[in-house]
């Protein structure tokens, strides 16, 4: 879109100053994002994010409003009640100009708009340890300012997003289906997979029983989805909420630490670059720990390490799943791609099993060394 389509949608939304430019911004690929620039009375700019929500990927625009919503401002209060800057600590939705967290376009889409936090940075890939110990640091953060936030009002705007055994239920139906005639190149990776599906439902159990807390996730932990400040390196605070909804604290740790302790990109064909890069294991989980760890309880503990092995499972069934039924639903780029990205986190997984004792003991040894010894 140019310039000029933007213009009228940016003019729906209550932002300081008159329009000035719009232009592409990022490299998301879900949703379109833009940056706008207002002119204030003294000449100064002032910049904002717009954003076209993707409704195929998330069919309900408004309950993802809805919870964003409400979330950021329960950060916002939580906050402004320590003294610390709100702005700087959280999404800030701009409204419309009749109210409302979002427009929709007379062609249908939804857009939305947020405050450009000024000073921050977004980092792609580590580059140094301590992005991976702020970047834990945020994500325990976000844990902690929203205990206390009632997570069954939240939308489940991903139906079963981290539910194991559904994701199970689902490569079971891929297998005995096999749509276009891959299983039986696959038999090894199929019995991998299935060796392992006594532990699928554990998480899941263990909330059924009232033994895990509910609580409000994120769902997407990359390192990608935390600011941090130019000048400091510090992280400032957690963005991208569109996947907020009620879960478990489990599924955001592990999922960061399957991310960001590969020791090889996700698809990566070459499995012997793939294994657990330990000490980035252990400053994720160090800073994690420190901020978010008052607040878990000891089952959520005792879960921590078998939360990433469980993660990791649960994309390699993703991946092979899609695979297997012609990959409708992951983008490949080249030949059996998501065929490699699910063997990449099956080393990966087999790898945390390995090291399994060493990661609980880490766990452990952190908690004593932050006054947190259960």
């Amino acid at each position: 879109m140019g310039m000029d389509d933007i213009r009228p949608i940016a003019e729906r939304f209550l932002f300081d100053g008159r329009f000035h430019t719009a232009e592409r911004y990022g490299n998301g690929h879900i949703n379109e994002t833009y940056l706008v620039r207002t002119i204030v009375e003294d000449g100064s700019t002032r910049r904002y994010i717009l954003q076209k929500i993707n409704h195929h990927v998330f069919r309900h625009p408004v309950r993802l409003m809805q919870n964003m919503v409400a979330v950021s401002d329960h950060i916002r209060t939580r906050v402004a009640a320590t003294g610390a800057d709100a702005s700087r600590s959280l999404v800030t939705v701009v409204p419309t100009v009749e109210g409302a967290s979002f427009t929709q376009h007379e062609d249908g889409t939804f857009w939305r708009a947020q405050v450009f936090i000024e000073g921050t940075l977004c980092i792609d890939q580590v580059e140094d340890v301590r992005h991976l110990y702020e970047a834990g640091k945020a994500f325990g953060n976000f844990q902690r300012l929203l205990e206390d936030f009632p997570a069954e009002c939240l939308h489940e705007t991903i139906p079963d997003f981290h539910n194991t055994p559904v994701r199970l239920r689902v490569f079971e139906r891929a297998v005995a289906e096999d749509a276009v005639g891959r299983v039986a190149s696959i038999a090894e990776d199929v019995r991998f997979l299935r060796e392992r599906s006594g532990d699928a439902s554990r998480l899941v159990d263990l909330m059924g029983q009232g033994r895990l807390p509910l609580r409000v996730t994120h769902n997407d932990t990359k390192l990608n989805n935390v600011l941090f400040d130019s000048a400091s390196g510090e992280a400032i605070c957690v963005v991208d909420l569109d996947t907020v909804m009620p879960g478990l604290s489990l599924y955001d740790f592990g999922d960061a630490i399957r991310f960001a302790a590969n020791t090889a990109v996700e698809d990566e064909p070459d499995l012997d670059r793939v294994g657990l890069d330990f000490p980035m294991f252990e400053h994720f989980t160090r800073g994690y720990l420190e901020t978010a760890g008052p607040v878990l309880t000891e089952e959520e503990i005792r879960q921590l390490c078998f939360s990433a092995r469980l993660i990791t499972y649960e994309l390699a069934l993703r991946f092979l799943s899609d695979h297997i039924a012609g990959d409708p639903y992951f983008r490949i780029h080249r030949p059996n791609h998501n065929l490699d990205r699910a063997r990449c986190q099956m080393r990966l997984l087999l790898e945390m099993e390995r090291h399994e004792a060493e990661m609980e003991a880490s766990v452990r040894r952190i908690l004593a060394e932050t006054g947190q010894a259960r």
